[in-house]
């Protein structure tokens, strides 16, 4: 299961949030998002769980859960959309 999470403060590591989610079930990966310029964080994290029960688990008991001072989003991740508008480029403007 891919787990989005949110509202993460900015002194928070990959770490934190593995040993967080780890008291849930077995975690395949995290991957906090950092600005590729600065390197620091976006504020927002995914985590894969093997299990879909473990990982909804961890849902429900860490959404809305303060840490460092803020309380973190925690839900299902949805898969990316495409934003571009469905509209494409080019054609002519016959009609003119």
């Amino acid at each position: 299961m891919n787990i989005y999470v949110g509202n993460v403060a900015p002194n928070v590591t990959e770490e934190d949030l593995q040993g967080m989610f780890a008291v849930y079930g077995k975690t395949k990966s995290v991957k906090l998002i950092k600005d590729m310029f600065t390197g620091k964080s976006k504020g927002f994290a995914f985590v894969e769980m093997y299990s879909e029960n473990e990982g909804q688990k961890a849902i429900d008991e860490l959404n809305l859960a303060e840490v460092e001072g803020k309380k973190i989003m925690v839900n299902q991740a949805r898969p990316k959309t495409d934003k571009r508008g469905g509209r494409s480029g080019g054609g002519s403007r016959r009609g003119r």
